[in-house]
C-alpha cells in the first residue's frame, strides 16, 4: 500500500476553474494484536486499532508497545507478522507482535479500550488514571542549547517532509542531536508518527536520548509529551501551540517545551534553563 494516492479534483482560484491532478495522504486502519504468555499457553489479544498512513507499520506497532510500557527493547518481540489471515484472506491492515515468553507485563494495560484515531492518540483510553499509570517518568538531562540551534530545526524538517509537500495533509516528527536529524517519520496521525519514531529508536541504542531534541510539525499535545517522556527526550519543540495539559506534563516530567517555532522566534513554556544565549 502506498502512503499517497493520485486523484483528480476540481480546482478554483482567480485564474483557473477546472480539473486538476492532485495527491492526498492515504489513511487506513491498522489493527495491532499481541501474542504473549508461556510457550504452552499463549494468548492473542487485540490491543489497538489506529488510523494511520500505510508504511513502517512494524515500527509503529513496536513503538506503540514501547510507549505503552509493554516492551522495553526490540528484542522483547520474538516475531512481528503482517498480512494476518482474516476470514480466509490475507489482511495487510492487521499486524501481530509475538512477545518472548519471558516478557512479563501488567495485563491491566490490555484491559483498557485501546481504540485510537489518527488525530488523537489518547482517544478511547478508558480513564485518565490508566494513562497516568504508565507515565511515571522524569527526564534527566544536562543538555543546554543555544536559540540558534532551535531556530535551525524547522527548516530542516520542512526539507524532509516529502509526503507533506505532495499532499499538505500529513504530520511529521524529527529527532535531532545538535542540528542533525537522527530519526524522522511522517504519518496522517501525529501520534502514529511519534510511535514510528519510537520504533526506530528501539534499534538505535547508540543514540543518547538525553542529548536529543524532538520537533513536531504541528501542535504539542498531551499524548506526544507522554511519548517524549517515555523516550527520555529533554527538549520538545512544536511549530504550533501547546495545550495546557501538554504544558503541565512537560513541567512535571522536566521537559523543556517550545511552541510557535518560526524562522526568527519561538516561545518557551517550561524549563527554560536548557536554552541559553552564548
Amino acid at each position: 500500500m502506498e502512503p499517497i494516492k493520485n486523484i483528480q479534483i476540481i480546482k478554483y482560484d482567480k485564474e483557473f476553474f477546472g480539473h486538476k491532478n492532485d495527491t492526498i495522504s492515504v489513511e487506513e486502519p491498522l489493527e495491532i494484536r499481541l501474542t504473549y504468555g508461556p510457550v504452552d499457553n499463549r494468548s492473542t489479544k487485540q490491543v489497538a486499532i489506529t488510523m494511520r498512513t500505510p508504511g513502517q507499520d512494524e515500527l509503529l506497532a513496536l513503538g506503540f508497545l514501547c510507549n505503552e510500557g509493554i516492551i522495553e527493547k526490540h528484542s522483547d518481540a520474538m516475531k512481528v507478522s503482517k498480512n494476518t489471515y482474516f476470514k480466509g484472506e490475507l489482511n495487510p491492515n492487521i499486524i501481530t507482535v509475538a512477545l518472548l515468553p519471558t516478557v512479563v507485563f501488567d495485563e491491566y494495560k490490555l484491559q483498557r479500550n485501546f481504540y485510537t484515531t489518527s488525530s488523537c492518540g489518547i482517544c478511547g483510553k478508558s480513564s485518565i488514571e490508566a494513562i497516568q499509570h504508565m507515565c511515571g517518568y522524569t527526564v534527566e538531562s544536562k543538555l543546554v542549547v543555544t536559540p540558534e540551534i532551535i531556530l535551525a530545526l524547522a527548516d530542516q524538517l520542512r526539507q524532509r517532509q516529502v509526503q507533506f509537500q505532495s499532499t499538505g495533509g500529513i504530520h511529521a516528527v524529527a529527532l535531532y542531536i545538535e542540528k542533525q536529524i537522527v530519526a524522522f517519520a511522517e504519518d496522517v496521525g501525529r501520534h502514529n508518527a511519534m510511535d514510528k519514531l519510537s520504533g526506530m529508536l528501539l534499534d538505535m541504542p547508540h543514540i543518547e536520548k538525553s542529548k536529543t531534541i524532538l520537533l513536531l510539525s504541528g501542535r504539542a499535545s498531551f499524548e506526544l509529551l507522554q511519548k517524549a517522556a517515555v523516550n527520555g527526550i529533554p527538549i520538545v519543540c512544536a511549530v504550533g501551540a501547546p495545550s495546557s495539559l501538554a504544558m503541565e506534563m512537560a513541567q512535571d516530567f522536566n521537559i523543556t517545551l517550545v511552541g510557535f517555532l518560526r524562522e526568527a522566534s519561538f516561545n518557551i513554556y517550561t524549563h527554560a534553563h536548557r536554552i541559553k544565549n552564548k
